[in-house]
C-alpha cells in the first residue's frame, strides 16, 4: 500500500479555526431549523422544565457523538482498539483504530453514522414535541457544530480515488491505495 494522502486538519486548519468555524455552523444550523419548526408549529410556548435536560445532553453529546462513529464498527465486526480519552471533561470521548484498514464506503459509513443517528432524529423531535423544541433544536444545531470536522473528513474522503483504503492515524487519518504491481 502506498499513501495517497494524509489529512491532519488540526495542523492544515488550527485548533481555534475550526472551533470557530463549528461554533458558526453550529449558530447559523439553529438559526435556520428554528425558524422554520416555529413557522410550521405556529406555537411559542417553551416550556421551562428542559433546559435542565438539555444542559446534561451538552455535557453528554460529545461523548454520544464519538460512539456513534464507533457502532457501525460493531455491527459489521471489524476488530477494533477502542482508546477512552479525557481532556477537560468528566465523561469520555472515544477514538477507534481498527485493526484492519477500512474502504472507503466504510469510512463514508462511519462518518456520517452520528448524524443519521442523532441529528436527523432531533429535527424529528422538535417537530413531534412543541414544548421542547427550542430545546431539542439548540442540542441539534450544537451536535451539527460538532459534526463539521466529521463533514471535512468526508470531503476528503469522497476526493479519494474510488479504490482507497483508509487509516485512522493518532492525529488524522491516511488515504491508501494499492501498489501497482512491476
Amino acid at each position: 500500500m502506498n499513501c495517497w494522502k494524509s489529512i491532519n486538519l488540526t495542523k492544515e486548519f488550527g485548533t481555534n479555526r475550526i472551533n470557530i468555524v463549528s461554533f458558526l455552523i453550529g449558530l447559523l444550523s439553529f438559526i435556520f431549523l428554528y425558524v422554520p419548526i416555529s413557522i410550521i408549529q405556529g406555537s411559542t410556548h417553551v416550556n421551562d422544565i428542559g433546559l435542565f435536560p438539555l444542559l446534561v445532553g451538552l455535557i453528554v453529546l460529545p461523548t454520544i457523538h464519538s460512539f456513534m462513529h464507533i457502532l457501525p464498527l460493531f455491527f459489521m465486526n471489524k476488530r477494533l482498539k477502542i482508546i477512552n480519552k479525557r481532556k477537560k471533561t468528566i465523561l469520555p470521548v472515544f477514538t477507534y483504530y481498527t485493526k484492519l484498514h477500512l474502504t472507503k464506503k466504510v469510512s463514508l459509513l462511519v462518518a456520517i453514522t452520528p448524524t443519521i443517528f442523532v441529528t436527523v432524529p432531533g429535527i424529528v423531535a422538535s417537530y413531534i414535541f412543541k414544548d421542547y423544541s427550542v430545546y431539542i433544536l439548540l442540542f441539534t444545531a450544537a451536535h451539527i457544530g460538532i459534526s463539521f470536522i466529521d463533514y471535512l473528513y468526508m470531503i476528503h474522503i469522497i476526493k479519494a480515488p474510488k479504490e482507497a483504503y483508509i487509516e485512522n492515524s493518532a492525529d488524522g487519518f491516511d488515504i491508501l491505495i494499492k501498489a501497482p504491481h512491476p
